[in-house]
Parts: structure tokens; sequence; C-alpha cells
């Protein structure tokens, strides 16, 4: 299958595309929060992130879900900053506090070309919204030189439509969380709270409360997402080259809200909707400052996570195993 972007690029469209998410650093609006500062000046954002490009690490990477990973790897390229806060953020260095080096557009295009000489199936984004700019001109740009692998946007799954909107037709895979069904939850440990108490999402003309923002833009950011690029299934050689694939962290006492989360999704998208349901929590960061999240989950609660998908008739789960939970 041949990336979608090749064909953008062609057109000239994918060179378009980039410049007008360039042009929403200033004032910010790439992700929910549209903190609105000018970025392109070299403001800083509640993501802490300027108009510099700041990149932690790339390689290929074998701790993706399978049909990402395949033999020779997912080729990852970790961006610094986040437009979350989590309290249990296993990445804290790279995605809060911003360790990384300063990179140039041309710098990611070589890093593109790179994981793909050496076989990677594919190029796979993680934490990209507030960098989207950056990425879609280096696409631009390393598709002039011969890059060709498909696509993953690897993100929390509190997104913009509007932003969404302007990567249809460039990102061949979604990998998007769902992490929480309550906006309480969400606001407590995500920090999903703007600077105004009353979030406007321009592009809906839409009005959400503080605890509503991240489960209701969260929803619609994945309907999109199924728009764009539908189902996610394995082509004949067991790798993902189109489609949407859900993560869902199990968390302990309930906060995420796994049973709810599930029921939306088997409601609102197709049942063979890719849904990896992950065991992997840890209280790491600053989690042990706060009880219900100071452990980790039980064999009980990732069961009865597993047992709310099924019931809800979801059908192509990722069941990571009991071995996890020790």
């Amino acid at each position: 299958m041949e990336p979608g972007y090749l064909a953008l690029h062609r057109s000239g469209q994918l060179k378009e595309r980039g410049e007008s998410l360039w042009k929403r650093m200033a004032p910010c609006k790439l992700c929910p929060r549209t903190c609105g500062v000018d970025r392109i000046t070299g403001e800083k954002g509640f993501c802490q992130a300027g108009a510099d490009l700041v990149i932690s690490s790339h390689h290929p990477h074998f701790g993706e879900e399978p049909p990402l990973v395949g033999r020779k790897g997912s080729g990852t390229v970790f961006f610094s900053h986040c437009s979350l806060r989590c309290v249990f953020c296993i990445n804290h260095e790279i995605s809060l506090e911003g360790e990384g080096v300063r990179r140039t557009v041309e710098e990611l295009a070589a890093m593109m070309l790179q994981l793909q000489k050496i076989g990677c199936h594919n190029l796979n984004f993680v934490t990209p919204s507030h960098v989207s700019p950056h990425i879609v001109l280096a696409l631009d740009l390393a598709a002039t030189r011969g890059l060709r692998l498909p696509v993953v946007w690897n993100t929390c799954g509190w997104e913009q439509l509007e932003i969404l909107r302007l990567l249809d037709g460039v990102v061949d895979v979604y990998l998007a969380d769902f992490k929480y069904a309550c906006g309480v939850m969400a606001a407590k440990y995500s920090t999903c709270v703007p600077p105004d108490p009353v979030f406007l999402n321009s592009e809906a003309g839409e009005r959400y409360t503080s605890t509503e923002i991240y489960p209701d833009l969260t929803k619609m950011a994945l309907l999109e997402m199924h728009r764009q690029v539908g189902v996610a299934k394995p082509a004949p050689d067991g790798l993902m080259y189109r489609g949407l694939m859900i993560r869902h962290l199990v968390m302990p006492h309930g906060v995420s809200g796994s049973a709810e989360v599930m029921r939306w999704i088997a409601e609102h998208l197709p049942r063979d909707t890719y849904v990896n349901i992950m065991s992997q929590y840890q209280p790491t960061y600053r989690a042990d400052e706060f009880p219900a999240l100071a452990r980790r989950i039980t064999r009980q609660e990732y069961r009865e996570a597993v047992q709310a998908a099924r019931d809800a008739g979801l059908t192509n789960l990722e069941i990571q195993g009991e071995w996890r939970l020790g």
C-alpha cells in the first residue's frame, strides 16, 4: 500500500498542509488547550514547547503492538513535551521535563529516511500533536528523497478536530489512547483543565466545563480518526498499514473507567475496532502522591476490563496477558 501522504506530496498539498499547521502556532491552537501563545516568536505553550523541534530519540522500537513491530521494528521518533500532565507518566523526563535535543525539520526528514533504510516497517510519531507542523513539513521533504513508509500517529487521543482534518490523508494509522471515561478523573490525574474554567471548541462551537474536556473531545477525535482510516486490519504479511488502533490503559480502583470506555467504543465504532487492553500500569513519577494510583493493577481488575470489552461485543482485542501483573 502506498502511504497517503505521497499523493498529497505530488500534488503540493502536503507542503501546504504543513504551512497551514505552522501558522496555527501563532496564536497556538494545535491541541485542545488552545493556549494562544505565539510559539513562532519563541513563547512557550502549556506543553512547554516553543517553535523549536525537540526530539528525545529515534530508533526501531519492538515494544509496540505486534502488527506495527513485525520483524524489524516500528521506526519510532519520541518528541519531547506533551499537552497533558499525567501524574503517572512513565516517560515524564521526555514528555513533562523536555529532555531531548533541538533538531531542524531537515534533520527530522533525515531521521525518517534513516529509519526506512534500516528496515523499519513504519514511522511511529510519539506525542506528535504539538509538533504536527514540523512533522508534515519533514514528510514533504523526505518524500522528495524517496520516503515511502506509512505514518503512525501515536497520540494521547486528545486532539483538535480542526487539526485532525488537516492530517486527513497524511496519517495512515492512528494509534490513539482512550485514557478516561470520566472527565473528573482526567482533570485530576492529567490536568485536563484549561486556563479558562469554561472551554470553547471553536470548530464545533460547543462549550465544555473543565471536567468534560478529555472524554468528550477524545470521543469526537476517535470518530474523526475512524472516518479517515477505518478499521485497522493486518495485511497478509501480518503488518498494519492503515486503520484506527485504540489503546486503553487499565488503572487501579477503576480510575480509567474501563467498562464505560469499552461500551462507548462498541456503541459508536465497529465491533471489530482494534482495541489494546493494556495491563502495564505502574505507579511512576508522582503517582504515589495519589492513593488511588499508588499501586499496580490486580489480575482481577484486568480480567474485569477484558470481560467488559467482551460483554460489549468487541471482537478485535489485544489482550496482553496476566504475566505482566506478577
